[in-house]
Order: C-alpha cells, then sequence, then structure tokens
C-alpha cells in the first residue's frame, strides 16, 4: 500500500498521527465486535464536564451534544465517560455516565409531515407497541388511546405525542436518534419499523420558545392546542412561489403560450385582490445538451426569479422572448432535469413559506449516465433534492401523438420524480394527445389552486382547500373533470402541508424533551403513510468511503455486462485489497455483495433494504441486459449525489462544540443508501 494511502487509512480510522514525535493520539473506544466504529453518547440537559472522574461543579455542557467516549471509570457506585468532541485524540474533561444516552448508531429519525396522517405515538415500552403491531384490533387500541388523550391528555400507554404543527427539520434542525429496532411485517402485510428512540432537540440560539408543550417522560402528556397563533389572524409574512420549468424546444410554442397567459391572468386577479406580494411566478426553460447541438442556445434558462420579480407586467416583460427551439435536440428526450436542477438550485426559497415547480413537457428526460445528461441526476435524487428545500414538485405531461414511443418511459420517470410524500401518491398529469385546450385549463386551474392556498393561508383560514372550487368562467371545460378535481384536491391538501410547515418554523416548534420511547414509523389508520423517516449521518470520509465503494461495484458490473463472472472476481478483488478477512471473500456464485466486507461497518445493521448488497453471482447472471444496465445507471446516479452532498456546505451539521470539522455529518435518507 502507497505511502498517501496508509496516512488516509490512518485518518479514516481516527488514527490521527504525531508527525515529529511519531506517537499515535489517544484512541476513543470501540464498540464491542466493532474495528472501526467508536463508542458514542449524547449529553443532556444535566450533564457537565469536569477536570477528573467525580469532579464537583464540573462546567455546563451544550445539550445533547455528540462526545466520543475514551474511557470509563467506577467512582462511589457510579460510572463516569472520559470523552472528547472527536475521535482525534482531544478530551473535555468526564461525563457521569447517568447524565449521556448512548449513540452507537448514528441514526436519527425525522418526522414527516402531519397533515395527510394521525400524530406519531411515543409508547413508553416495546411490549406495548408490538402488541398493537401484531393484534387484530390494532387500529382499535390505538382510536382508544387517542380517544383519552384527546379528553384527558394522558393515556398509560404513551409518554407523548407529535405536535399539531410540523417540526422543520431543515429550518430548526432536531435529533430523534435511534437506539435500537427492527423491521416487522404488520398484520396488514405492511412493513414497518418499530425503533426505540430518544427525543433530543438541537435548538437555534435565538429561536421563539415553544407555546405548544409536548408531553414529558413523567406522563403528563398534552395536546398541541394552541396558545400560539390563532388561526383567525393575518399571516402577512406567508409568501408562495410557484415556478414553472418548461420545455422550450421545438413543437412547444403553444404549450409557452397558454403558461403565459395563465399567468398573466393570475397576476390580474391577484393584484386586484391586493395579493402581489404573497404570491410570485418563476420561469426557467429547458432544452438539452448545446456541446450536442449548439444551435439550441442553452441547456437550462432562468427567465424569471420569484424573488426578483416585481409585477405582472415584470414577468411578462421577462417572458417576452421566450420561444420554441428553431433547432431540433440530438435526442427526443429533453434534459429537464437540467431545468428542475436549476430551479432547486439558483433560486433562493428561503423567503417562501410555500413553494411548487410545475415542469411541463412533451418528452421524456434524458437519464443521469447519458454522456449529454448536464446533472448526472435520474428521478430519485432530484426528487430527494426537491424535497430537502421542502419543493412540490407537480409535472404536466404533454402526451403528444410525436412521442408515443416515449410516453411510457417519461411516465414512470415524472411519477417518480413527482411523488410527494405528503399526499402519498405522484404528482403527475398527463393531457391526453398533448390537447392545447386541456393544457391550458389544467395549467391554469393548477396555479390558481395554488396561489389560492396562499390567500387563505394569509386570511387565517383553517379549511385551506375551501376555495378551490372557484372556476374562471372565461375559461373553456375541461375534458376531464375527474382529472381537475385531483388537482384541487391534491394543491388543496398540499397547500395545507405547506402552511403548517411554515407555521412550524414561525412558531420555533420543538420536538419532544429527552425521553426514551417506541415508536412506529407508519401511520396505524393508514400504514402506507410514513410518520417519521430515518436519516444515517455520515461524516466526510465515511461520505467518501461509500463513494469509493459504489464506484468500485459500478466499474465491476460494467465489466460483468461482458462477463458474469468477472463482476464478483474484481469485487473479491477489492475486498482482498482493502484487507477483508479470507473467510469473507471466498469464491461462490451464491455469495453476495454484502458478504464481501465491502461496505464500511457504518452501514451494518441499518434498517433498510438494500438495492445493492443483496445481488449474488447468480442474481446477477439471470438479470437481462436492460435491468444490468439500470442497477449500473441507479449506481452512478447515488455516485453524483454522493458528489453533490460533500460539495453542500450548508447541510454538514456538527454535533459538539469544538469538534474537528471532519467530524461534521451530513443527514443522508436511507434511500440514497447503495
Amino acid at each position: 500500500m502507497a505511502k498517501m494511502n496508509k496516512l488516509a487509512l490512518m485518518i479514516s480510522l481516527g488514527l490521527t498521527a504525531s508527525i515529529s514525535t511519531g506517537v499515535l493520539a489517544e484512541q476513543p473506544l470501540k464498540q464491542p465486535g466493532k474495528k472501526t466504529l467508536f463508542q458514542r453518547v449524547l449529553s443532556t440537559p444535566t450533564c457537565s464536564l469536569t477536570d477528573q472522574m467525580g469532579g464537583q461543579n464540573g462546567k455546563a455542557v451544550p445539550a445533547f451534544s455528540r462526545y466520543y467516549v475514551y474511557e470509563r471509570g467506577q467512582l462511589n457506585g457510579s460510572e463516569w465517560l472520559k470523552v472528547g468532541p472527536d475521535e482525534s485524540g482531544k478530551i473535555e474533561g468526564w461525563l457521569q455516565s447517568d447524565c449521556a444516552v448512548p449513540w452507537n448508531t448514528q441514526l436519527t429519525l425525522t418526522f414527516t409531515n402531519p397533515v395527510s396522517r394521525e400524530p406519531l405515538l411515543f409508547f413508553k415500552d416495546r411490549e406495548t407497541l408490538e402488541g398493537i403491531i401484531s393484534a387484530d384490533n390494532g387500529k382499535e387500541q390505538v382510536e382508544k388511546i387517542r380517544q383519552n388523550l384527546s379528553a384527558q391528555n394522558t393515556s398509560p400507554e404513551v409518554l407523548a405525542q407529535e405536535p399539531k404543527e410540523f417540526v422543520d427539520f431543515q429550518k430548526n434542525f432536531y435529533l430523534l436518534p435511534v437506539l435500537q429496532g427492527e423491521e416487522v411485517m404488520n398484520n396488514s402485510g405492511f412493513y414497518e419499523r418499530m425503533l426505540e428512540v430518544a427525543s433530543v432537540t438541537k435548538a437555534e440560539k435565538q429561536a421563539v420558545q415553544n407555546t405548544q408543550q409536548f408531553a414529558s417522560a413523567t406522563n403528563n402528556t398534552q395536546s398541541s392546542n394552541g396558545q400560539g397563533h390563532q388561526d383567525n389572524n393575518e399571516i402577512t409574512g406567508f409568501k408562495a412561489a410557484v415556478v414553472f420549468v418548461i420545455d422550450s424546444t421545438i413543437s412547444m410554442d403553444p404549450y409557452i403560450n397558454r403558461t403565459r397567459d395563465a399567468v398573466k391572468k393570475l397576476y390580474e386577479k391577484i393584484e386586484k385582490e391586493g395579493l402581489s406580494d404573497q404570491v410570485k411566478f418563476g420561469l426557467v426553460a429547458f432544452r438539452s445538451s448545446t456541446k450536442a447541438v449548439p444551435g439550441l442556445e442553452y441547456t437550462a434558462k432562468m427567465f424569471v426569479d420569484p424573488n426578483k420579480v416585481k409585477d405582472g407586467q415584470d414577468f411578462m416583460a421577462k417572458v417576452a422572448n421566450l420561444k420554441q427551439a428553431k433547432v431540433s435536440s440530438k435526442e427526443f428526450s429533453e434534459d429537464a432535469y437540467a431545468g428542475v436542477v436549476k430551479a432547486i438550485n439558483d433560486i433562493d426559497w428561503n423567503g417562501f413559506g410555500a413553494r411548487y415547480i410545475v415542469l411541463i413537457t412533451d418528452a421524456g428526460a434524458i437519464e443521469g449516465n447519458n454522456p449529454i445528461s448536464t446533472t448526472g441526476f435520474d428521478a430519485p435524487q432530484l426528487r430527494l433534492e426537491a424535497q430537502h428545500k421542502g419543493v412540490a414538485l407537480y409535472t404536466l405531461h404533454l402526451k403528444t401523438p410525436s412521442g408515443a414511443k416515449n410516453h411510457q418511459q417519461a411516465a414512470a420517470q415524472y411519477n417518480d420524480l413527482s411523488f410527494n410524500p405528503v399526499v402519498n401518491k405522484a404528482l403527475y398529469y398527463p393531457v391526453n394527445a398533448g390537447d392545447v385546450d386541456e393544457f391550458g385549463h389544467k395549467v391554469a386551474q393548477l396555479a390558481d389552486a395554488l396561489a389560492s392556498q396562499v390567500k387563505q393561508a394569509y386570511m387565517g383560514e383553517t379549511s385551506v382547500g375551501s376555495a378551490m372550487n372557484a372556476q374562471d368562467n372565461t375559461m373553456k371545460a375541461s375534458a376531464n373533470p375527474q382529472a381537475n378535481n385531483e388537482i384541487e384536491e391534491d394543491a388543496a391538501l398540499l397547500g395545507k402541508a405547506m402552511r403548517l410547515a411554515y407555521l412550524g418554523r414561525l412558531n420555533g416548534q420543538k420536538a419532544p424533551p429527552v425521553f426514551k420511547a417506541w415508536i412506529s414509523d407508519r401511520d396505524f389508520a393508514k400504514p402506507d403513510s410514513a410518520t417519521a423517516e430515518v436519516r444515517v449521518l455520515l461524516t466526510k470520509a465515511q461520505l467518501s468511503e461509500m463513494s469509493e465503494v459504489v464506484k468500485n461495484i459500478m466499474d465491476a458490473a460494467n465489466n460483468g455486462l461482458i462477463a458474469p463472472a468477472d463482476m464478483f472476481n474484481q469485487l473479491r478483488s477489492v475486498a482482498a485489497a482493502m484487507g477483508q478477512d479470507p473467510s469473507k471473500v471466498k469464491q461462490g456464485s451464491s455469495t453476495k455483495i454484502a458478504d464481501l466486507g465491502l461496505m464500511g461497518e457504518y452501514l451494518e445493521g441499518i434498517p433498510y433494504k438494500s438495492q445493492v448488497t443483496g445481488i449474488d453471482e447468480d442474481t446477477w447472471k439471470s438479470m437481462t441486459v436492460a435491468q444490468q444496465e439500470k442497477f449500473i445507471r441507479d449506481l452512478h446516479s447515488k455516485l453524483r449525489h454522493y458528489q453533490a452532498y460533500n460539495a453542500d456546505v450548508d447541510r454538514w451539521i456538527s454535533l459538539a462544540e469544538g469538534s474537528d470539522p471532519k467530524d461534521n455529518v451530513y443527514p443522508v435518507p436511507l434511500e440514497a443508501l447503495p
């Protein structure tokens, strides 16, 4: 192994060396049975750091900080922990073990938006939760618990329930550390995770104090019934951005003109109602690779930034020159993802409580592994990026006759891209035969529905979707009334979710105080709806290592397209070079990728179903070429996503004061793992 590789390996293992003396810094304690993972704990508000074991009048520490454990000691019947903020050997002092929460998995949960489901319940013990999941009358048991909470503010089975208003993970980072758990199947045939969590919140120093309290661990469970914002007040700061991302290639002029007309009418309407400051529209146009076809002029272009547009007249002036391309693209599919990426990344969404992107196209999207792709992303990665920014992504897919052969592929892409966890469905609306009149009605109705959400939120109305049936009488009736109702219903529900997310941020809504409890990550009434999502907090070194492993698997899979056996032979060589136990890299067609020891220990025991590690040589050989190519394409897109994570400075989080920046972590969704 080269000298530089040895040093990199030492750093990744926490073996920071002193070059001048050759003395290794002190190491944290390893987790039992692990070679690379260290013991970690989270402090609680009762913790204080002392200079020595058993010391008095210690220094108060920021609550809910992560510390590495360097030594354990006993004094007068109590266990003490010698701790540091990172794995570099820096020692902060001693903590009493009783005040700290062990946290070895470095997994955390985030609440999903509660608008379309029941509040998440925190159960006192595993047995109660397990009994409900396995019982034939589990739903009835939960309903009785909720009735008790509503009537008495208490129920003997639970410690707390989630707040009524959404806790915004992006605006107010919080921890719900996972201590242990497993995936089980309930009586409805759905898989759900049964998890023990410790609820810990990392609050902003200047955050507004929460006026809607959670239950404490002493069973004083309260419902969040509102001592803060009242629904009859105007929410004067609530604003919305609706950004159209429109295909501007050949054949799109009629749809571009209809979109312009719809926005013009909406601006006239909202200006008459005095809401021009509350609703802003933007527009991004996209085509395809200008390297492949220079005459296309641009791949993606911002015509109107919602932060910079003054009014309807200004919007129309900015889009006056938007026309379809004069030359054809290299392929029928266009770089729709480039347009979406520009809208997500180049617009400052922070000033908007409601955030919408409406994608309009008659073609499929260029896949991330296509040489002319400018993003390297596929639909799953873009969906996660939109969710991170709190942006709801709609797609109006024009099924024109010229794209008949592409319709099925495009529909699959845009259903994936537009899936929204709030409504638990894709916000995907096809326009049959690309009918211009039907499209005009749909785009106007959708934009009108979204703008109406803001008006109602501004006026403080509790029934957010109540005005959704108002129609512009000058518009031609749709050929598909049922589809229009679907758009209205989805927009109404999503509007309420956006509004709740805004109010949660405004009120400084916080996750529960510290306690241990058991939860299910699925709604008992609607088991296909998630109550929480698991994130794994990875360091830069871990993300880099995972990226390298994914690249090695992708390269081996490419070789395996020609000679299937070469894929696993190459992976065995990689595993051997990594110093894996020879018993793990043994020959055998039933040996899975997971058995080769390629993945880091930080991914072991994580409750998710890997798309990669369960594949063995026999499975690979049985896959069609199309399936193998999709496997490689998915790995390529994930790799590009990891590169975006690494470069995203704003999303790296320090979990302890004074810790080395290399120990900052990134909250990676389980869906993004290999």
